[in-house]
């Protein structure tokens, strides 16, 4: 969903009529059209001229486009490191079909298994790392980030129903991967966002960000859940509100982002020691994070109503093991890179190359771009140009 919520969102929809005229002029839409036809659906990135029979040894990533809240244009993006070639409206082309409403989060459950929360299409859609579209699963409205232990996915959500069941606050789903139904539900705090899984407890970050319009205020917990049971088994106090959008984990450790109240309450960056229960802040804020399995990568924006918006782009590595922090991330040439970005969205570390992504939404209403660096500092991707709002990606395993 759009990174700021729904109240913001909802006056930028206001304008995207006019936002969309705009870019159009500027011929930027070229692969941005909702048309129902798949004339555009090839489209193969101007700036590679490879050959299918050509294997470049590079890696491939999918790209998860939310498009518009309420417009229905989600997307997925496919790039092939092998050919060097980029499929927007990937989704649609393999399955005939649109994705549906502001897809969430993606993630990969096994070698043949993927799946993506479509948010407000109320939806877990299932794929094949192909495309291929196999099975969804209904039962979770306002589904938001998710978490699998390889035999379960986990799926937050902010809605107070999940089938029959009703919920005060919001909750945390348990679907079986073989049935893809929904088995069992934990309801948790106000609006739960970030899900990991660590010694068979899940531990689930709440922001309250519907603060604004239901009466509560905002959430600085974690919740803590037996996966097994289903059960509370502890509720942490981070001191820090509104514990929102993904969370990254590096063993023990959780980074976690608090993005504060848009006014007088700044963000901040939260790491926390599952093992322990201690939770250290630092105070640079965290719109995305990611890890390369040791170390912490952050990036975020002060965003304020009382200011009028963003002022500047806050770059930060940090150490969890000794709670260091520097403003750097992997070389100077990454580190510029960040800093230049219109409006930073995604960032997000392969496991398999710990080569380093990240997007850039540009203009609210026109085509997103796609960045690829290697830990060295070496492009490894082209730029890439999307779909609207790029905000999460995923690295596929080279095929043996």
């Amino acid at each position: 969903m759009i990174r700021t919520f729904l109240i913001y969102a909802f006056s930028l929809t206001l304008l995207l009529s006019s936002c969309i005229e705009d870019s159009y002029l500027d011929g930027d839409w070229d692969d941005i059209t909702n048309n129902d036809s798949d004339s555009s659906s090839d489209n193969e990135n101007p700036s590679s001229s490879a050959e299918e029979s050509i294997d470049l040894g590079g890696e491939s990533i999918i790209v998860c486009c939310e498009g518009a809240w309420q417009w229905d244009n989600g997307q997925l993006a496919f790039y092939n490191g092998a050919t060097g070639k980029l499929i927007n409206q990937w989704f649609r082309q393999k399955n005939g079909i649109k994705l549906g409403d502001t897809p969430n989060d993606i993630i990969q459950l096994n070698d043949t298994l993927i799946a993506i929360a479509v948010n407000w299409s109320n939806i877990i859609q299932f794929i094949r790392p192909d495309g291929t579209a196999c099975g969804a699963t209904e039962e979770i409205p306002n589904n938001r980030r998710m978490c699998s232990d390889g035999k379960y996915l986990y799926v937050t959500s902010y809605a107070h129903v999940c089938g029959t069941q009703y919920f005060e606050k919001g909750y945390v789903a348990k679907i079986d991967l073989k049935t893809k139904n929904v088995i069992a539900t934990c309801e948790v705090g106000w609006e739960p966002e970030g899900v990991k899984e660590y010694k068979g407890k899940l531990y689930v970050a709440n922001t309250g960000g519907y603060s604004y319009s239901e009466n509560h205020e905002y959430e600085s917990t974690i919740s803590v859940v037996d996966a097994e049971s289903m059960t509370i088994e502890n509720i942490f106090d981070t001191g820090c509100i509104n514990l929102y959008s993904e969370m990254s984990q590096a063993g023990q450790y959780l980074c976690v982002n608090s993005v504060g109240d848009y006014y007088g309450t700044p963000g901040c960056t939260v790491v926390f020691d599952c093992e322990t229960g201690n939770t250290i802040t630092f105070e640079h804020p965290a719109t995305c994070n990611t890890t390369d399995g040791q170390f912490f990568y952050t990036m975020g924006t002060d965003f304020s109503y009382d200011d009028e918006g963003y002022s500047q782009v806050y770059i930060r590595t940090i150490n969890p093991e000794d709670m260091t922090s520097v403003e750097e991330i992997y070389n100077a040439t990454v580190t510029e890179k960040l800093k230049k970005l219109k409006s930073p969205y995604e960032i997000y570390i392969s496991p398999y190359t710990k080569n380093i992504y990240f997007t850039d939404a540009m203009e609210y209403g026109s085509s997103g771009r796609v960045y690829g660096y290697s830990k060295d500092g070496k492009e490894v991707i082209p730029e890439l140009k999307v779909y609207m709002n790029p905000a999460h990606i995923l690295a596929l395993p080279r095929k043996k």
